[in-house]
């Protein structure tokens, strides 16, 4: 997409208009009998937008995009934002759609609520080798999107992912913000979405429902190691993906705690108030390998053990959460708590600067708690990432008197 047309589309009149305009009612217009496909349910959309708008009329030049619903706007999340939904399965084959179009009614719809915080939540079923946009469609799409947009957007939520969106992603981490790609989450069936908003406010299509169904009956219990192994011996040298207990036996005075940790601590807590994790530069390419190198432990940190300790962590009373977090944590193989112990105190000295880098307890745990522990089929769902979090913070909150 050339930069002259983006601004040539970006400033066409009709775009502005998107704010006051709504899709005319399939009752007022004469549809032929292969494109009137939606459930009444999935028509009632239009009621969505203001009912003293003016209908987005028959030939506006943004009609065709509008009419497919692939983009709809679902009142608002359990915390208030607005919800912004992309539907996959509803863009039709590459040579019905104008995807340059796509993208500028897009942003004309997000323009309405880019001035307060908002979510949105993309239905990734559906997607396929005839209607999915080009790479280089989607790199410009990312980079026309400027900061007005990534600000207050809280959250994007990916529904139902696939190995191919999950590579892509990764293929895009080049140019993907840090600070945005902390708000990436996967969600694997729709009741996990329920954390975030009711479901029943959601025009859901129902290929994405059936889908669901599916995935849903499909899942067997099965016997999981207690340890997932290396796929493969690790190489002499390697650090990342090495289990904590190999690398201390590697490390020539039988350090519990693993270079990486200690260098890259080590660099941050030089850097003193300055240390700030919300931005993508330099200086934080060392927590960006921390975190990674976290992440790619075959265990984490807490382990799998600790696992339903630490989800069910909230329900016990406050009288007895120190001294359980106290019994979890000493619990824990010696290269871990050690591990632990070294981190946590470091956050805990970011966090006594937080007037100057806003890292509070709760932002740092937001930022280090997935990394510290997920399910053993290495999925973080939704319903999980609160009680992580909480455990994290409250770790760092009690970090004085549980590390002794």
């Amino acid at each position: 997409m050339s930069s002259e047309l983006l601004v040539e589309l970006g400033e066409d009149p009709a775009t502005a208009q998107l704010g006051q305009l709504k899709l005319t009612t399939l009752e007022d217009q004469q549809w032929s009998a292969d494109e009137s496909t939606l459930s009444k349910s999935e028509k009632d959309v239009s009621q969505r937008f203001d009912a003293d708008s003016p209908h987005l009329p028959w030939d506006h030049p943004y009609y065709d995009i509008a009419r497919h619903q692939i983009i709809e706007v679902a009142g608002d999340d359990n915390f208030g934002r607005k919800v912004i939904v992309f539907n996959a399965c509803r863009m039709p084959p590459h040579h019905q759609l104008d995807h340059h179009k796509l993208l500028m009614y897009l942003k004309g719809t997000l323009d309405q609520y880019v001035e307060s915080d908002y979510t949105l939540i993309y239905f990734h079923h559906g997607l396929t080798a005839e209607n999915k946009p080009s790479l280089s469609w989607l790199r410009d799409a990312y980079r026309e999107f400027d900061r007005k947009y990534k600000k207050n957007i809280k959250a994007l939520y990916i529904v139902h992912p696939t190995m191919f969106i999950k590579t892509l992603l990764i293929l895009f981490k080049p140019i993907i913000s840090f600070k945005f790609g902390r708000k990436i989450n996967y969600v694997n069936y729709l009741s996990e979405l329920e954390d975030v908003v009711k479901c029943e406010q959601l025009i859901i299509p129902a290929r994405v429902k059936a889908y669901d169904n599916k995935l849903r009956a499909s899942l067997k219990p099965s016997a999981q190691p207690l340890v997932s192994p290396l796929l493969s011996p690790p190489l002499p040298g390697q650090v990342f993906g090495v289990p904590l207990l190999m690398l201390r036996q590697r490390s020539p005075d039988g350090d519990a705690i693993p270079v990486v940790m200690r260098d890259t601590i080590s660099f941050l807590s030089e850097q003193g108030e300055a240390v700030d994790f919300r931005e993508m530069e330099d200086i934080h390419l060392a927590a960006v390998i921390l975190k990674t190198f976290l992440r790619e432990l075959p265990e984490p940190l807490l382990t799998y053990q600790l696992y339903n300790d630490i989800i069910n962590f909230s329900a016990v009373s406050s009288d007895n959460q120190e001294s359980l977090m106290k019994t979890l944590v000493e619990s824990l193989p010696e290269e871990n708590y050690e591990a632990l112990r070294f981190l946590i105190t470091f956050l805990a000295q970011v966090s006594a600067n937080s007037e100057v880098n806003k890292m509070t307890n709760s932002n740092l745990a937001v930022v280090f708690g997935p990394n510290l522990l997920w399910g053993r089929d290495n999925a973080m769902s939704l319903s999980a990432i609160g009680p992580i979090n909480n455990f994290t913070r409250t770790l760092l909150d009690q970090q004085h008197l549980v590390f002794t």
